[in-house]
């Protein structure tokens, strides 16, 4: 078999997770490059935010448009305006955070854009520990996502998910190991609002991120 080890496709969006896994990859590839997505949501500022870091880290950055999921289902409140946003889960459902599908064709076209430039390792910043309730971030889709993927394109992609098992503070801590906590914090944008850094304060993504900071900095403190 060919080697094809030396290189990582990230899913990278500019937000805490993705960014965080940015690095993860830097110091297990010899060679990284981003791809990020417009699907259609409501802010481009996170387009924008990763193509910044990912110049400032020397990451080649590859931007595709699949933004016709977005019309599929107009339930989203990332992707339509006239959708208020869940704040808290509502019982027995997904919030109206969840896109539908998101994960399975970002995935899905990273590892088409990889394979064509000789990369077959991906990274997603997915995680089932501390998460919105979305069925895309499990082990169990990603598992059966990479098989896939491997049948029908006849080729070994692996699926690399180092935050499957790390809640927010996880994250911050492994941020902080990689030498980038700052800029995590500062220049990163989670925020659904489109917000950058500390965000809004009170939709979902701002909610976990700031939870986790808090428990990752009195941990710190009390160590």
């Amino acid at each position: 078999m060919k080697e094809k080890r030396n290189a990582a496709m990230v899913c990278f969006s500019g937000g805490q997770d993705s960014t965080t896994c940015l690095f993860w990859a830097k110091k297990q590839f010899e060679r990284v490059e981003a791809v990020c997505f417009t699907y259609g949501q409501k802010h481009s500022a996170e387009v924008e935010v990763a193509r910044r870091i990912a110049e400032k880290s020397d990451v080649p950055f590859h931007l595709l448009d699949v933004s016709l999921i977005s019309q599929l289902d107009r339930s989203c409140s990332l992707t339509n305006s006239t959708v208020v946003m869940d704040e808290v889960k509502p019982q027995d459902s997904y919030p109206n955070t969840f896109v539908p599908g998101r994960n399975m064709v970002f995935l899905t076209f990273a590892a088409i854009l990889a394979r064509s430039l000789g990369i077959y390792d991906l990274v997603t910043g997915v995680s089932e520990a501390d998460y919105s309730g979305y069925p895309d971030c499990r082990d169990t889709f990603i598992r059966s996502l990479n098989v896939t993927l491997n049948l029908a394109m006849d080729e070994q992609f692996v699926l690399h998910t180092p935050l499957m098992y790390r809640d927010k503070c996880g994250v911050w801590a492994l941020a902080d190991e990689l030498g980038v906590f700052d800029l995590v914090r500062n220049e990163t944008l989670t925020c659904y609002n489109g917000i950058p850094a500390d965000g809004c304060g009170h939709c979902p993504a701002c909610t976990l991120r700031r939870k986790g900071l808090e428990e990752y900095l009195k941990w710190k403190e009390g160590k």
